[in-house]
């Protein structure tokens, strides 16, 4: 009878495991991506900047 009721708990809480080990993976993998995505905003504000003054010297 323990082991049934062990087999039970087993399979029960394998959902919730793998919902906290996704969960988990899923925060990793975002805070892996943030400083390119931080510094592709950096790269993109620089580079925005630098056509905006190209264009108006061409028009001079």
């Amino acid at each position: 009878m323990k082991k049934i009721m062990l087999f039970i708990l087993l399979f029960s809480l394998n959902g919730c495991i793998g919902t906290i080990v996704g969960t988990a993976v899923d925060v990793t993998a975002e805070v892996v991506k943030a400083p390119f995505k931080i510094g592709g905003a950096v790269i993109d504000a620089v580079s925005d900047d630098d056509d905006e003054i190209s264009s108006e010297e061409t028009k001079d």
